[in-house]
């Protein structure tokens, strides 16, 4: 054989070779900052409603939209990014920074970091190999559409953690991820809408409707968690309110707060969309603490509500917004409580009200 032939014949091989590779599910594809042409603003233009706040340690606030993309701003512009940037998807679901300084940001299909300018994606392949629990490390967890686990990044890969499901468990249920909080002790605390996952480093823990406490017509569908600075656990649900842990006590607190109208009444409102303040603190999509200790309920319905330990207290946010709904509530570097609407603003609470900050 020549030596041409034998090059030919050697490229072949290794063509077959690399061809049959799996392919990892962490596969990224980095998109230069050349070839994405950003738009820029200098007032915020999202208007599908805002489901990610954050602000990063250089100050830069990011802001996800619900179907537009995300942007940054430095203090005077806003500059916007889609998939047309190098976005998974442009509903976001969450933003992060790790210790490093690199920007995570979670989309409806997958996670997209950013660094010096340029976005690298990880796609979130559910039918991967499962990762187990115990052998898995890293601080970030991702949830970007699965329905039956979570994905944890170790620094070099995803790693798609399955949730331990209750035996003989109704197939129809869904799993899918909807709040993240890791408490003082460092555990995380997983929301899905039918159950909370307790990981602590060695045992995951199942909070279903059974440990939940919670009666038949009480049908767990829950959209928000927080692990506060006293070690209390705030589960916030669409429909029957908040149920709250403290250590091995379990309290229905909207119903105990009497802020829980009847789920025939309140299902009645919804389908003649008669809403107004009468729903209660029945459909909680967020919770947050503030630097004060106060609990704040983010409503679809109703607003926010603040819980300083003795009373509840509701607050209209705006009263010429078309929604009420309250995607998010994040406190940031200086302490600010910012309320993200479904509405497309961002406002601040100034102690008494708000005033619309984006």
């Amino acid at each position: 054989m020549s030596k041409k032939k034998e090059l030919i014949y050697l490229i072949l091989i290794l063509t077959i070779n690399f061809s049959c590779v799996d392919n990892k599910p962490t596969e990224k594809e980095v998109i230069k900052p050349e070839l994405a042409n950003t738009s820029q603003t200098d007032t915020l233009k999202f208007t599908s409603g805002i489901r990610a706040i954050f602000q990063d340690s250089k100050g830069n606030y990011w802001l996800g939209s619900h179907n537009e993309g995300v942007c940054n701003y430095d203090g005077k512009i806003f500059k916007y990014f889609t998939t047309n940037n190098g976005l998974q998807d442009n509903q976001i679901r969450s933003i992060q920074e790790d210790k490093t300084g690199i920007i995570w940001i979670v989309t409806a299909k997958g996670v997209s970091s950013y660094n010096e300018g340029k976005f690298t994606s990880y796609s979130t392949e559910f039918n991967a190999p499962k990762s187990d629990w115990n052998t898995t490390t890293g601080n970030l967890w991702f949830y970007a559409g699965e329905e039956d686990g979570i994905n944890r990044f170790d620094g070099m890969n995803m790693n798609y953690l399955i949730f331990p499901k209750p035996k003989n468990d109704n197939p129809n249920k869904s799993y899918g991820v909807t709040g993240i909080s890791k408490d003082r002790d460092g555990k995380v605390w997983i929301a899905t809408y039918s159950a909370l996952f307790n990981y602590n480093g060695k045992m995951i823990n199942l909070y279903d409707h059974k440990n939940l406490k919670l009666k038949d017509n009480e049908v767990l569908h829950i959209r928000s968690v927080l692990a506060d600075s006293k070690g209390r656990i705030w589960i916030g649900n669409n429909g029957i309110g908040v149920i709250l842990k403290e250590e091995d006590n379990i309290t229905h607190f909207s119903k105990e707060q009497g802020k829980l109208i009847p789920l025939n009444q309140f299902e009645a409102n919804i389908k003649s969309q008669q809403l107004d303040k009468n729903t209660g603190l029945q459909s909680v999509f967020a919770i947050e603490e503030d630097s004060e200790g106060n609990i704040w309920f983010g409503d679809r319905d109703s607003g926010a509500w603040k819980y300083d330990g003795n009373t509840l207290t509701n607050y209209t946010i705006d009263s010429e917004l078309s929604k009420s709904m309250i995607w998010t509530i994040y406190k940031d570097n200086s302490n600010n409580l910012l309320f993200g609407m479904a509405n497309g603003g961002v406002y601040r609470f100034n102690g008494k009200s708000f005033d619309k900050l984006f």
